[in-house]
């Protein structure tokens, strides 16, 4: 019985990863709480599980008293009667009482399993959380491991560990099979109190981030750093950088030699475009610059009850490239400068007035 009990410990330990001394003590106390079940008012209970000589017992400890009717039949025992269990034993002594673990039945081993369950369980959650701790918030490597073929749900292994890259979460249109190293943003820990599990995400902005400050020396060094992103995911990117050094062009320092550092971003995003733009402090610059590739005439600026908004001028011409395809390039812009952006054709504001002109003349009229 104890060979067979070692083995599934030796099993146990390795499938659940748990060093062995720390199992062991989970184990012990699993099976403490069982033989708690049988004696409830016992209270000296010894476990002893040692691997190496192939050790596993249990006994219940009792004072020794001369006296024949203990008052605590639980915790004390008379002498004579504790001479059958050792000899030498004298009155005062704790005289160890063994307990057959086939005597627990079938009730109280499950009740241990349970335990010894659970307690793996906390220490899983306790490692899960203490691994990744220092990773959320970052960019990290991952081998998808499989994708299942009714969610497109990819399995991926991260540390180890499997993790879950949910279909909403991959980029749109990138195919993923077993095999592919990615990159992946960890968004955070979801339910640490009770079943915990990693959050991870190719569609978050701050993998955008993550992805040029490795590619960047600059960014990752603090001389340029990144001020705000706005993301479609799959379809495009928005970038504000900043140099603190004056003799460091943000924007050059982003797109690399012949474009080599930027490329590494888009190809590891599967092909999203990216913008990168100089952030400024002043917002009608700023925002102008944000709506590039289009060219702006006049920004307007107004905020009413703490809505920032403005109103954008641009060229005939330039309109559609402005909205972008499905209003995409003015909800990048926006989202990267956090203004309600409004954009108008340069000959719509005098069509406009002469409208209004027309209204106040009816008025009068």
């Amino acid at each position: 019985m104890n060979k067979e009990f070692f083995d599934a410990l030796e099993m146990l330990e390795k499938e659940n990863n748990i060093d062995g001394e720390v199992l062991i003590d989970k184990i012990k106390s699993g099976i403490v709480k069982a033989i708690k079940k049988d004696y409830p008012y016992s209270e000296n209970i010894r476990v002893d599980i040692d691997p190496r000589t192939g050790k596993f017992d249990m006994k219940l400890l009792k004072e020794v008293m001369d006296v024949m009717y203990v008052d605590d039949p639980d915790n004390e025992i008379y002498i004579e009667e504790a001479k059958t269990f050792d000899p030498n034993v004298k009155v005062g002594d704790m005289v160890e009482i063994p307990l057959n673990p086939a005597k627990f039945g079938r009730v109280a081993a499950q009740n241990a399993k349970q335990s010894i369950k659970h307690d793996i369980k906390d220490f899983e959650r306790a490692r899960l959380i203490e691994q990744y701790h220092d990773k959320e918030h970052e960019c990290v490597s991952a081998t998808v491991q499989k994708v299942e073929p009714a969610t497109l749900n990819a399995v991926l292994t991260i540390d180890k560990n499997e993790v879950y890259l949910v279909r909403n979460e991959q980029i749109p249109g990138e195919t993923l099979k077993a095999g592919d190293i990615i990159k992946v943003y960890v968004v955070g820990i979801a339910n640490p109190d009770r079943k915990p599990s990693i959050k991870i995400s190719r569609t978050h902005r701050e993998l955008v981030k993550r992805l040029f400050e490795l590619e960047v020396p600059e960014i990752a060094d603090g001389t340029v750093e990144v001020k705000a992103i706005s993301r479609v995911a799959g379809a495009r990117s928005k970038i504000a950088v900043y140099s603190k050094d004056p003799n460091v062009d943000a924007v050059g320092a982003c797109i690399g030699p012949r474009k080599s550092r930027i490329t590494s971003v888009v190809n590891e995003l599967k092909g999203e475009k990216i913008d990168v733009i100089n952030w400024c402090e002043d917002p009608a610059d700023f925002i102008a610059k944000a709506l590039a590739p289009a060219e702006v005439i006049n920004v307007e600026l107004s905020e009413e009850e703490g809505v920032r908004e403005c109103r954008v001028t641009v060229p005939n011409n330039q309109l559609s490239l402005a909205i972008g395809n499905k209003g995409q390039n003015a909800k990048l812009a926006a989202g990267l400068t956090g203004y309600k952006i409004d954009i108008v054709a340069e000959n719509a504001a005098p069509a406009e007035e002469k409208a209004e002109t027309a209204e106040e003349e009816a008025d009068e009229n």
